[in-house]
């Protein structure tokens, strides 16, 4: 497997690199040696952002973790990525290594965070533009906000990014 890293803010030290690459190297076991695992670094003001992500035959499967260290965080998204190896079986094994699935895991996890709906919500979308979208997120509070984009007929959704500015989700159908 290639990995490469990406560093945002931060110089990659030598130690890092090698304790990366040796505990990502341990997910050989679902991957062929093509594939390619790309890792984000990024120092915040306090915390180490790590993002791990592989584009894997069609299959894209990603996790990502803040920690105080960048140690600290390649602990807690390697679980993460080997739970949704795990929890999307059926539809990654035909495209995961022949055998993944005979062996143990190889992380211990440390907590369980199997996600389910507990809430549905509707409401009415209001024509508007992109500016009285951003103008409606900014008196709203809330980290996303979901609007119907008057100007091209389509359901936009904004969120508000990490590094404080405002991000656009423009959703594309995809046709099979």
């Amino acid at each position: 497997m290639k990995i490469e890293i990406v560093a945002k803010n931060y110089q990659v030290k030598d130690q890092l690199n090698e304790v990366i690459d040796k505990k990502v190297s341990r997910l050989d076991k679902y991957f062929d040696e093509d594939s390619v695992c790309k890792i984000y670094l990024k120092q915040e003001k306090r915390d180490c952002k790590m993002e791990v992500s592989f584009n894997y035959k069609g299959s894209f499967i990603r996790a990502e973790a803040k920690a105080d260290t960048f140690y600290d965080a390649i602990d807690i998204v390697l679980p993460k990525i080997e739970r949704q190896i795990y929890k999307y079986r059926s539809k990654l094994e035909s495209k995961l290594r022949q055998g993944a699935y005979t062996k143990e895991r190889i992380y211990e996890e440390k907590e369980e965070n199997d996600f389910k709906l507990v809430k549905t919500k509707k409401f009415e979308l209001t024509p508007m533009s992109l500016d009285e979208a951003i103008e409606e997120f900014e008196l709203t509070g809330h980290s996303f906000f979901v609007f119907y984009d008057k100007d091209n007929a389509k359901t936009k959704i904004l969120y508000l990014r990490d590094d404080g500015n405002i991000g656009l989700i423009d959703p594309v159908v995809n046709r099979y």
